[in-house]
């Protein structure tokens, strides 16, 4: 017997989690891959142009956010309104807000265990209804999901990581310093450190800037974790860290330095 087959639309704009997506993807007989987009605006575009009955999208996307490409599609196609799945980099007090009718959430980094189970709840649920009652369903669940992505603005309090085959929440205010490198970032906290499949950016903008100090583009450490800072023979600042490791701030950040202890 032939399982039918979902057509699904992958909306993600890091492309290594895009791809890996992709992978899993085709790897179920009950999913068809129909397209893939990496932004907001071609995710919307995707979406209608297809039909898919299943998506998998990001919160946080150029261009639009997951949340407005829904808003867009139920102002357009109320009644037409595939399965969605939010994928999130964040874990935040209002992370229950997801757990709403027909909508499910996989919060990076998942498993692919986690990735089956929410697809087949958001395909058991797509099948429980006939399409009458979407636009009821969408006009309960974006506000409690817009309340979540405001409070996205805020500072970051946590982060999950992966510790000896567990999925552990760090809290940031013990984050030494973060080091990206070409995949992953890597986060530094008493002595251990936790690569994260997310680069730097995506962290950037989320920590306390009175707290965070930004050296360069791939790095950035915990003033209360810094032990000194001291200029070198081209006059960029070197930070020396508590736990010894040093980190060179750029030009600009170190010419910022200057003109602040003056």
């Amino acid at each position: 017997m032939t399982l039918p087959r979902h057509t699904t639309v992958i909306a993600e704009d890091e492309p290594l989690a895009r791809e890996g997506l992709a992978d899993w993807v085709r790897q179920l007989p009950q999913l068809e891959l129909v397209a893939c987009a990496s932004d907001g605006h071609a995710a919307l575009q995707a979406i209608r142009t297809h039909q898919p009955a299943l998506v998998l999208m990001d919160i946080q996307m150029p261009g639009l956010t997951g949340l407005q490409v829904l808003r867009a599609l139920g102002e357009t196609t109320p009644r037409r309104l595939p399965a969605v799945i939010f994928t999130t980099a964040y874990d935040e007090h209002a992370l229950s807000a997801f757990e709403l009718h027909a909508v499910d959430y996989l919060l990076k980094p998942f498993s692919h265990e986690r990735f089956v189970e929410a697809v087949d709840h958001a395909l058991a649920d797509s099948h429980g209804h006939d399409g009458g009652d979407s636009d009821d369903t969408l006009s309960r669940s974006l506000p409690a999901l817009e309340a979540a992505a405001t409070a996205g603005t805020a500072p970051l309090q946590r982060v999950l990581v992966r510790d000896m085959g567990r999925i552990v929440p760090l809290q940031v205010e013990a984050i030494e310093y973060l080091r990206s490198d070409t995949k992953y970032t890597a986060l530094s906290s008493r002595g251990r450190q936790y690569l994260v499949r997310l680069p730097i950016v995506h962290f950037e903008t989320r920590l306390d800037p009175g707290r965070f100090l930004k050296l360069s583009r791939s790095c950035i450490v915990n003033l209360d974790f810094v032990e000194s800072m001291s200029p070198d023979e081209n006059s960029q600042f070197i930070v020396k860290m508590r736990d010894g490791s040093l980190h060179t701030a750029n030009r600009e950040v170190s010419r910022q330095l200057r003109a602040s202890s003056l």
